[in-house]
């Protein structure tokens, strides 16, 4: 897995994100997604997976309305 700035070369997991962001679980990635507060997902089958820089993207648009 190659690192970009400290994000996968590749589509995430729901797991990678609990380990990026140091979330309680799994099942905050699967809340965020219904309540459509938390980084754009996607479908593979019935796999969900992540665009790391739509998840950069959207660390970034919270750091903005912080500041």
């Amino acid at each position: 897995m190659a690192v970009r700035g400290a994000l996968p070369d590749r589509y995430l997991t729901p797991e990678d994100l609990v380990i990026l962001l140091c979330l309680p679980s799994v099942e905050t990635v699967y809340q965020w997604r219904r309540k459509r507060i938390g980084p754009p997902g996607f479908r593979v089958g019935r796999h969900l997976r992540f665009d790391p820089a739509k998840v950069h993207a959207w660390i970034e648009s919270l750091s903005e309305e912080v500041a």
